[in-house]
């Protein structure tokens, strides 16, 4: 039997098991889990009534979080002229075309999210290979093959989150940082749990929202109920 260490035999002693809580008081439990000495981010699952292998039961987008995540991420953008221009401006990290396609596919993958312009999708399809398996592939449905470039990557550099259900039906995001001030960890959390719900797909039948569970890096999940 593995034996857990002093920090997690504390953390389990004041953990509630399986019992749902509201947002504030999960966010006040995780509160209690500052125990490393980095800050640890906190992550958000919600199990789905859905049928991972209908197309029409696919759960997937972005959401700009109302107080970002703590964190800007990386993003690479496929654009020509004038939007490759407004890309660089709206702070995009690696803008290009070809060459950006080519340096893909020898192996560099240093960014957190791929934007392309529309006109780039016949150069950007054949990676696929390489940016499907790390959810990078430019997509309508999730916002990043879209003719305002600029506007995408301002609001990825501030912290928009991209989601999409896994095979088991799950949809995992990243929702802030566990320095974050228990409201607006809070008003994150409870941002996301609303859009998922809004966003129920039509083909879906029955109870849409199974579970909810809140993690930092490093802590016990704390359910949330709905």
């Amino acid at each position: 039997m593995t034996k857990l260490s002093k920090k997690m035999t504390a953390m389990s002693q004041a953990h509630p098991g399986r019992t749902p809580q509201t947002v504030e008081k999960a966010v006040e439990m995780l509160a209690k889990y500052k125990t490393r000495k980095f800050d640890q981010t906190v992550e958000i699952a919600m199990r789905l009534g859905i049928d991972p292998k209908q197309a029409d039961q696919l759960v997937r987008g972005s959401i700009v979080l109302p107080n970002g995540i703590g964190k800007s991420k990386r993003v690479v953008v496929f654009a020509k002229g004038a939007l490759a221009d407004q890309a660089k401006e709206a702070g995009a990290d690696e803008v290009g075309a070809e060459e950006l396609a080519t340096k893909i596919k020898g192996g560099w993958a240093e960014f957190d999210v791929c934007i392309a312009a529309p006109d780039m999708m016949g150069l950007v399809g054949p990676l696929g290979k390489v940016l499907g398996p790390r959810g990078l592939m430019p997509s309508p449905r999730a916002g990043t093959v879209t003719p305002d470039v600029g506007k995408t990557v301002k609001e990825y550099k501030a912290g928009k989150v991209s989601y999409r259900n896994d095979a088991t039906g799950i949809v995992h995001a990243v929702v802030g940082k566990l320095s974050f001030d228990n409201q607006k960890l809070a008003e994150n959390i409870q941002a996301f749990i609303n859009f998922i719900v809004n966003n129920k797909p039509a083909g879906v039948k029955g109870h849409f929202i199974k579970s909810v569970c809140v993690s930092g890096t490093m802590t016990p999940g704390v359910f949330i109920a709905v």
